[in-house]
């Protein structure tokens, strides 16, 4: 079983960005997705930059792989998914039909977690267009994954959210600057002084949401550390973690240590306690709503 880390949610200022993967490069984690998936106005860093941040991680053997857009709002944007599908380089993580249609019978590509594949046809029909590898959609249970590993193109692997906060939702409005009364137009980049985003809570302010640019995400952290030898009974290839702000190098720790079988599932549950930004759930996972932390049955 492999550990990825899923391409940067967040905005961060460009020196952060480069020091980030420089320490990302001497990790265990084993594949590494690049690339702005939320906003095109944050540019701090260019396609060129993650271009050089890929050649970094690939010389630390890592499998490096880019990610394009999620929402695609301007021909500007479809200019630069052109470019990520066309780079000759690197594999790419598709991340709406546009970006398949570039790469199908082209190119081995990832099929991403927003394509919203959730039956076996989808699967087939997407491999068949050249995805090697699919990333489980959020709210999809194990029991759901249990029966679509089952019936699994030959030669698909299966990658599964294991770990950070669930992006929910993505709009064409820009929720930071709105909460700033500002135009996404002239947001000001809002986003970068939120860098695990912005917390939007209840009246009687209970976490809700995170806002995040033009995506909405999970309050809580979707943590299934405990789970990974459930996932590998089910023959999933890898687990996916996404960036956070602080502590991400000990998170992948303590994932590299629970994979080896080096941290008994509850223990590494509770030294990622303090590494998370907000308390954990798991809710999906077992069928429940998202935001509950469903306990680990008692074995007798």
């Amino acid at each position: 079983m492999k550990i990825s880390l899923g391409p940067l949610l967040y905005y961060w200022q460009r020196e952060k960005v480069f020091d980030f993967y420089e320490e990302i490069a001497s990790t265990p984690v084993d594949v590494v997705y690049l690339g702005e998936t939320v906003c095109s106005r944050r540019h701090e860093l260019r396609l060129a930059d993650w271009l050089d941040i890929a050649v970094l991680l690939r010389a630390a053997g890592k499998e490096v792989v880019l990610s394009t857009h999620v929402l695609l709002e301007s021909g500007s944007d479809v200019g630069t998914m052109h470019r990520i599908t066309a780079n000759g380089n690197f594999q790419v993580e598709a991340n709406d039909m546009g970006a398949v249609h570039r790469l199908a019978g082209k190119l081995p590509f990832v099929a991403g977690p927003h394509l919203n594949l959730y039956n076996p046809a989808a699967l087939q029909w997407m491999a068949a267009l050249g995805a090697s590898r699919w990333v489980m959609p959020l709210e999809m249970k194990q029991s759901d994954l249990e029966l679509l590993q089952q019936n699994r193109p030959s030669g698909l692997q299966t990658e599964v959210f294991t770990y950070g906060r669930m992006p929910l939702a993505y709009s064409a409005r820009c929720f930071t600057a709105r909460h700033r009364n500002l135009p996404k137009d002239d947001c000001r980049f809002s986003c970068l002084d939120h860098p695990d985003g912005l917390m939007l809570r209840t009246r009687e302010r209970e976490e809700f949401l995170v806002l995040n640019g033009t995506q909405t995400q999970s309050a809580r952290v979707y943590n299934l550390v405990d789970a990974l030898e459930d996932m590998r009974a089910i023959g999933v290839d890898v687990v996916r973690l996404s960036p956070q702000a602080q502590h991400t190098v000990e998170v992948i720790a303590i994932f590299d240590a629970a994979r080896e079988k080096l941290l008994a599932p509850q223990e590494a549950l509770a030294r990622m306690q303090p590494l998370m930004p907000e308390q954990g759930c798991n809710g999906y996972w077992h069928g429940r709503p998202g935001l509950e932390q469903v306990a680990p049955a008692v074995q007798g």
